[in-house]
Formats: C-alpha cells, sequence, structure tokens
C-alpha cells in the first residue's frame, strides 16, 4: 500500500462507528464459541470447575465487563464460577445489573470481597468464610466434595482455606489460555475491528510527530483517539524517542522529541470488542531525512519481521520456529526483544516463541494451528547504540500459511 493508498483508505476508517454492536458481527456466536473452548479444555483435563478471577478471562468466557483495570488488583472481588452446564458470576457490589442480557451467564449473584482493603484486620476469618461458602457450592454444582477445580489470581489466604475445605485445585492458566489461543472466524472479526480502529489512532499520532513535543503529549495522541473509538485502555505506554529509543521498555515521559529524531512505538490497544490491537512501529520526528545510521537499523528490524513471517505455518513446532528464525546480528544480540512473537487475543497471551539462542533455556514446544493470532516483534539497537528500531506485525495463521492483519504501511523514508 503507497502513501496515497494509505491516505485516501484512511477517510472510510476514521468513522467513529465501533461500537460493542457495530462491524456486523455475531456476538452471541463469539461468546458461545469462547465458553465452549474453556469448556472443552477444561473436559480434556478432567476439571470440574473453575473459579476465573482475571477480568479479561471473565470477560472471554462470559463477554461480561466490569471496571477491568480496578478489578485485576482487587481480588477476589469479581470471579466466575463455571462447570460443564453453569455459569455464575459474582459481580462486585451494586453492579449485578451489567450481566443482564448475556445468555453465557446462568445467574448473578453479588461478589464477597476477600482482600486485606475490603476486611482490613478481619481478612483472615472472612478468606474462611469465603472459602466455606465456596466449598458449598462447588459441592453443590458437581454433584459432592472432592472436586478438581482450577483457579487463578486469588489471594494466598483464600487458596490456603480453598485446600483446607478438601478442594483439589489447579491451575486454570493451561486451559483457558488453552482456549483463548485459537480464534474462530467470527471472532477474527473482532481483533480485525480493533485492529482498524487502532491503525487510525497510530495515523494521527503518526501527523502529530513534531520536535518540541513530548513524548506524553504525542502518546495521547493515541489514546485519546482510540477510546473515541470504544477501545477499553492502552495496556502499556511504549512510545520513546531519541536515545530513549535504546534500549527498549522505556515508557512515554516528558522528553522532548529532538529534530531528526527516531520516535518509536508499540501499541498494546486493548482494543474495541475488548481485543488486542498490537503491532509497532518507528517514525522519524524531521525535518531532514534519516541518517544511514538510522536507515540501517529500521531496513533490519524490517527484515527480521518480514523473514520470521515467512516461516510461520500451520503444523510447525515451535522448536523448529526458534531454528529457522532471523539470525540477529551479534551486534544487537544483547539488545533483543525478548521474543520473537507471541500469541494475541485480548490480550498477549500463548503461545510465546523465542529466538533460536534463547530456545534452550526459555523455550518450549508446542505447535502452531490454523486460528492462532501470532505477533512478530523485532526491536533492533546496539548496546552501544544512541537509537533503536521497534516493529511489530499481527497476523492469523490460516489452512495453508498466514494472512497479516495489521496494516498500517512502513516509513518509506526509512526504507529508502
Amino acid at each position: 500500500m503507497n502513501e496515497f493508498d494509505w491516505h485516501a483508505e484512511r477517510a472510510g476508517l476514521s468513522q467513529f462507528d465501533r461500537s460493542t454492536e457495530g462491524d456486523g458481527i455475531d456476538h452471541v456466536a463469539v461468546r458461545a464459541w469462547r465458553q465452549g473452548r474453556v469448556r472443552a479444555e477444561m473436559a480434556a483435563r478432567g476439571i470440574d470447575a473453575v473459579i476465573l478471577s482475571d477480568p479479561v478471562n471473565i470477560r472471554y468466557a462470559t463477554g461480561t465487563r466490569n471496571m477491568q483495570v480496578f478489578s485485576s488488583r482487587n481480588t477476589p472481588s469479581r470471579y466466575l464460577v463455571m462447570t460443564a452446564d453453569r455459569a455464575i458470576l459474582f459481580e462486585f457490589t451494586g453492579c449485578e445489573h451489567l450481566a443482564a442480557g448475556f445468555e453465557t451467564v446462568d445467574e448473578v449473584r453479588p461478589a464477597s470481597t476477600a482482600s486485606f482493603v475490603a476486611a482490613g484486620p478481619e481478612i483472615a476469618r472472612r478468606e474462611r468464610v469465603w472459602a466455606r461458602e465456596m466449598a458449598g457450592l462447588l459441592a453443590e454444582l458437581t454433584g459432592g466434595p472432592g472436586a478438581k477445580v482450577g483457579i487463578e489470581r486469588l489471594n494466598a489466604g483464600v487458596v490456603l482455606a480453598l485446600a483446607a475445605e478438601g478442594i483439589q485445585l489447579v491451575d486454570a492458566q493451561e486451559p483457558v489460555e488453552m482456549a483463548r489461543s485459537v480464534k474462530s472466524t467470527e471472532e477474527l472479526k473482532c481483533v480485525v475491528a480493533s485492529l482498524r480502529a487502532t491503525e487510525v489512532a497510530v495515523g494521527r499520532l503518526r501527523e502529530a510527530i513534531r520536535p518540541g513535543l513530548t513524548e506524553a503529549e504525542l502518546w495521547s495522541v493515541l489514546h485519546q483517539s482510540v477510546i473515541a473509538q470504544n477501545a477499553d485502555y492502552v495496556e502499556t505506554r511504549l512510545l520513546s524517542a531519541g536515545e530513549r529509543t535504546n534500549p527498549w521498555f522505556q515508557e512515554a515521559g516528558d522528553k522532548v522529541i529532538g529534530p531528526n529524531e527516531l520516535v518509536a512505538l508499540d501499541t498494546d490497544v486493548v482494543g474495541v470488542h475488548g481485543y488486542y490491537a498490537d503491532f509497532s512501529r518507528t517514525f522519524h520526528a524531521g525535518p531532514a531525512m534519516p541518517t544511514p545510521s538510522q536507515r540501517e537499523l529500521y531496513k533490519l528490524a524490517h527484515e527480521q519481521v518480514h523473514h520470521n513471517i515467512g516461516i510461520i505455518r500451520p503444523g510447525l513446532s515451535f522448536r523448529d520456529y526458534a531454528q529457522r528464525a532471523w539470525d540477529i546480528p551479534e551486534r544487537y544480540h544483547a539488545n533483543r526483544y525478548y521474543l520473537s512473537a507471541h500469541g494475541c487475543g485480548m490480550t498477549g497471551e500463548y503461545p510465546y516463541l523465542y529466538h533460536h539462542g534463547d530456545f534452550p533455556n526459555a523455550g518450549y514446544d508446542g505447535e502452531i494451528v490454523p486460528g492462532m493470532v501470532l505477533c512478530v516483534e523485532s526491536y533492533i539497537g546496539a548496546q552501544d547504540g544512541s537509537e533503536g528500531v521497534k516493529l511489530e506485525q499481527q497476523l492469523v495463521v490460516t489452512e495453508t500459511g498466514t494472512e497479516l492483519l495489521s496494516r498500517f504501511p512502513f516509513e518509506a523514508a526509512l526504507l529508502a
């Protein structure tokens, strides 16, 4: 896509019709697929019930959302108990009405917050009461005591109290992550809608770049645009300029963007329909043309991303991917991005695909399968260098190969 095509297309993308009812998506079908995936993974592991407290996983399993950032810290203040045929949502105080109309929720009950903030010195007693009541419910739902129950993100005291009730506790991460790793055709429409809205926002950010602006001021352009299009939130503040682009992972601050500096961005947008729009771009602040060294960094990052996209296919093992992945030049190895690629859905998720050199210590094996959405990463910055380049593309694995989902163009001046 050339620059003319991109600006012409933006005229259509900038219509803010991004509500959860828009985009021609059958959300009932999306919710049914996701809940069915969780239940299938539970059954495959003999898990009788799960207690989900991660707000992203609750949304995945039911479609309901409520104060996701707040409830991710204040656990358990909102949680879901799900078995093979029953889903009971324990909603935050005064919020029971928010789940009305969701066919994925059989019953809504008020949650009991078992946290120190809520209970103070009574926390131990509150945790025991919470566990006793939960054990009774689980026995009722599963037909007796001793159920195998998957849990996540509960206070240590709550977990100990549940175990004392005779419940067989296992980690819910594996079944939920495996469920989330494969998307349906209808679910992919949610992914694409989130990407298109985020691309509008990145286009506005790109147009706003100028020397004299702070990183935070520039990052706010992205934030304002995605929120105006009904996104949920931006998970990180990964925008930096000039010398702060190397090493990576420096968050937007009050640094003033200087003339002719590189400006690097990782979107990390939890966007419309709750889906992650995750691609990275690096820009040039101008007014002069990029330097040869800036272009070299950019071309290497571009080469890494496209080489690694080119080797992805269904049936490829994670180990084989690592062996075939782009070989990072020694000068840039120390500051490499920690992953070669990762799964993507409502957030970054399973699987993690590692660089060849990191696989022996960090990697694990598995299989790339159709329906996986992957983000292919590159960061190129020398350990003794002054700047770095971050690029990333989001794609879906098909029956025959891959299909690119992120469409924001690369910078012609940095590829020249």
